[in-house]
């Protein structure tokens, strides 16, 4: 595999490396587990359209468009006030 070059502020590459010296990674080991590990938003849209699917089927479970969208409103309202503590 070839390496490639990121250009970031010092102070963010620092923090990284710092975070992945605790978990005892290298730097370039720890950006490696990041890239195979977070989801790009495609892959959370499909991983959400196939729950949505097996709860419908499971139990029947099937909201709305504007349903969805107050049950987000909630979570964020309540994230919101979990990070404010």
């Amino acid at each position: 595999m070839s390496d490639a070059n990121v250009r970031i502020p010092a102070e963010a590459r620092d923090r990284l490396a710092r975070i992945a010296s605790s978990e005892g990674m290298s730097l370039r080991g720890y950006l490696s587990h990041l890239a195979e590990t977070l989801l790009t938003p495609e892959e959370r849209a499909e991983r959400a359209e196939r729950t949505r699917v097996a709860l419908r089927e499971w139990n029947g479970y099937d909201p709305s468009a504007s349903e969805q969208a107050a049950l987000d409103a909630e979570l964020d309202r309540r994230l919101g006030e979990a990070g404010a503590r």
